[in-house]
């Protein structure tokens, strides 16, 4: 008993590193300073979602055992959030609302990219990444979208050639986000 108790422990410090992990990647300052993400909550909270995203992808369809880490990884990524509120001063009664609302917006960008990639379409793809992660910001160049876009292409099919058994492991690779000189 004590066993499983300390092996569900172990699981989940393990899966919030991961998803700590897959953060850093979303709060790499090229994405703010470059590529004019808006570097406020929104902004972050969308960076997260993205990258949370395409990991969950990769794992979507691999067996029992990567989707119970998919499922373990959106709930590490939703403690995250939840516990941020609370730092910022939400209240404990205005919490459980936030989340909720978070969760809806969380399942609608993640269907939104995932229809966007599985039907290849750039003009989705864009879409999408202007009306989630430029949400809050006013005339996105259109070239910023087109080199974020093209950055979540290929860090799809980056993730898409990782072994399993690594993403598994709780390793991600990601490349390095566009950098200067995309304006």
């Amino acid at each position: 008993m004590l066993d499983r108790l300390f092996r569900r422990r172990r699981e989940a410090r393990a899966v919030a590193d991961f998803y700590l992990a897959i953060a850093a990647q979303a709060r790499q300052p090229a994405f703010y300073r470059d590529l004019g993400v808006p570097d406020t909550l929104d902004g972050r909270f969308d960076m997260v979602v993205l990258h949370v995203f395409l990991v969950m992808r990769r794992l979507k369809g691999q067996g029992a055992a990567a989707a119970d880490r998919s499922r373990l990884l959106f709930e590490a990524m939703i403690d995250h959030f939840e516990k941020s509120l609370m730092e910022q001063g939400v209240g404990d009664s205005g919490v459980g609302r936030r989340i909720k609302t978070m969760a809806r917006g969380i399942a609608g960008r993640i269907e939104v990219y995932d229809r966007a990639l599985a039907d290849e379409n750039a003009a989705a793809l864009e879409v999408a990444l202007d009306n989630n992660v430029y949400g809050t910001a006013s005339d996105v160049p259109p070239h910023r979208l087109a080199v974020l876009a093209a950055y979540v292409w290929r860090e799809a099919a980056a993730l898409e050639a990782q072994p399993l058994e690594s993403l598994m492991a709780g390793e991600v690779r990601f490349g390095p986000p566009p950098g200067a000189g995309t304006d």
